[in-house]
């Protein structure tokens, strides 16, 4: 395909432009994507207020992303023009010790789109075929763009393997906090509850996955806690906020030899007690990003009902006014979930997805950031 397209380019923290350039070349091992909604990530907030350590001027955003392909390279034979995808914004050498044990999330020069390489916030988008992955055709354009985020909470839930019947706690509800909520929910854990300090957020989670919320502004972390769960407490913490008060939190309520999860990114140097941390002997495991089978697992969670993605779109944005996206969420942080630019204003979503009963709700923190690269 020849011709022009509209691309968005941040030249400065605080600045979004638009050029217009070539549409880009399809090689041989790619797709050419028309890009239809892009989501609003907690990380793409870091670059805009200029506090993302690992991002660099000039940069084209946009990770979370769904599109329609619309030309195929030579070489591809598992995709199709006109199919529904999402893309995988991970660039992995694919030769170091991580890429060569399947964990290529953890490349040694990991680069991801938007940040330290050419995010997809453009009209077209070429991409390599094996980043691309089909969404069904009832599919929205919005839900698919959600899919990333969604993928990040799959594969934290996944790294407490013991997840089926289990009762967990998840500190944050943003909105990586209540997609886990959901995630666990799917995959089968008993009961969930859920933190924060806003009782907006805390309603939302509610209607979401949590069994039991406490705002904690307001109520004891731990006397909440036994309360809900009793003296055992919880099997796993889930910290999705990433503050020092959170981890506090997690360490000094954490039943003994359990686990605490961090899934949020830490904004600076963690302190907090882990001489406790020890004398509890409890397993404190992190999770980074996604691989390929937690967006197969996060689209069939989306197909089967299990996970509602609808009810965390707060606003749409046509792509001229990306700059006044950002400035709404500064502006409404507390009841802001996920935002999404409407690159292709002409596509309407209007697929409807099978609801699931809202558990009962008993009378946190900021959103986490999808990953810090």
């Amino acid at each position: 395909m020849e011709g022009k397209m509209v691309q968005q380019v941040m030249t400065a923290p605080g600045t979004v432009t638009f050029r217009d350039t070539e549409i880009p070349r399809t090689g041989p091992d790619q797709v050419l994507v028309r890009i239809k909604r892009i989501g609003v990530c907690g990380s793409d907030i870091h670059v805009w207020h200029g506090t993302h350590p690992y991002t660099s001027y000039p940069v084209t955003q946009g990770h979370e992303v769904s599109g329609q392909i619309v030309e195929v390279g030579e070489y591809v034979r598992d995709l199709r023009a006109g199919q529904k995808v999402t893309i995988e914004p991970q660039v992995f050498c694919g030769r170091c010790y991580p890429c060569l044990h399947g964990k290529y999330n953890l490349c040694e020069k990991l680069k991801v789109m938007g940040f330290q390489t050419t995010g997809t916030a453009s009209e077209y988008f070429a991409v390599d075929a094996s980043k691309v992955t089909p969404i069904p055709e009832e599919m929205t354009y919005s839900e698919g763009a959600m899919i990333e985020p969604l993928a990040v909470t799959v594969h934290a839930a996944k790294r407490f393997p013991e997840i089926k019947g289990a009762r967990a706690a998840v500190l944050g509800c943003g909105p990586i906090g209540i997609l886990l909520c959901q995630s666990l929910k799917a995959f089968g854990a008993a009961e969930v509850f859920a933190t924060d300090i806003s009782d907006t957020r805390l309603r939302l989670a509610g209607s979401l996955g949590a069994d039991y919320t406490v705002n904690t502004a307001r109520e004891d972390f731990g006397e909440a806690l036994v309360k809900a769960f009793g003296p055992d407490k919880a099997d796993v913490i889930f910290d999705c906020a990433g503050t020092d008060m959170t981890m506090e939190q997690a360490i000094q309520n954490a039943r003994k030899g359990s686990t605490i999860i961090l899934v949020a990114v830490f904004g600076k140097r963690a302190s907090v007690d882990l001489a406790k941390l020890n004398d509890s002997e409890l397993d404190l495991n992190t999770s980074m990003m996604y691989r390929h089978e937690d967006y197969l697992d996060a689209i069939r969670f989306v197909e089967e009902g299990k996970i509602r993605l609808k009810p965390l779109q707060s606003a749409h944005f046509s792509f001229d006014r990306y700059q006044e996206a950002y400035e709404y969420i500064d502006q409404n942080r507390e009841k802001t979930m996920k935002v999404l630019i409407d690159v292709d204003p002409t596509e309407k979503d209007d697929a409807v997805r099978p609801q699931i009963e809202a558990p009962q709700v008993l009378p946190g923190q900021l959103p986490c950031a999808c990953f810090w690269p």
